[in-house]
């Protein structure tokens, strides 16, 4: 089952993943840990129908991705998040790491897609599959908690903020 799956998908599944990942190399690799996951959850797919099968490859291909990124940028982050004010400077790289990974995970999923990859809400959204509304809400909600985190009061030393 696996390989006729294999030999239906694995092209279109690989033109969709380099589409977001924009590198050939970086969507081979996430498909190839796609079909290794699928390899493991055999028997799972072989209860689904075709189109939810299909569905499976690429709900785990997205999130191996979403999984890569944040893991990613983690390892790599820097102080590179926007500077609405003093308190990004004063906050070392170490620090953003631990503060990053006391988000909830989605917000911080979305925080990290946002400010550290660009992505906007939309994009998100479309990743995340997730109305771009309640990603500028989770946005919005990740920020007032760092800003509580880093001892503000949530709103920043004025006024709040909405474009951190």
């Amino acid at each position: 089952m696996i390989t006729r799956l294999y030999e239906k998908y694995h092209t279109e599944l690989l033109r969709w993943c380099q589409g977001i990942t924009g590198d050939r190399q970086s969507a081979e690799e996430l498909v190839q840990e796609t079909w290794l996951r699928a390899l493991e959850h055999t028997g799972q797919l072989a209860a689904l129908e075709e189109k939810q099968c299909r569905s499976w490859l690429y709900r785990t291909t997205k999130n191996l991705y979403v999984d890569r990124v944040r893991r990613t940028v983690r390892e790599t982050v820097m102080c590179r998040l926007p500077d609405s004010g003093s308190w990004c400077r004063e906050i070392e790289e170490t620090e953003w790491r631990c503060l990053l990974e006391d988000l909830p995970e989605e917000e911080g999923r979305v925080f990290v897609m946002r400010y550290l990859m660009g992505y906007n809400s939309r994009q998100i959204g479309e990743l995340l599959s997730l109305p771009p509304g309640t990603v500028r809400y989770k946005l919005s909600s990740a920020r007032k908690r760092l800003r509580i985190m880093i001892g503000g009061n949530g709103y920043g030393e004025e006024k709040p903020d909405t474009e951190l």
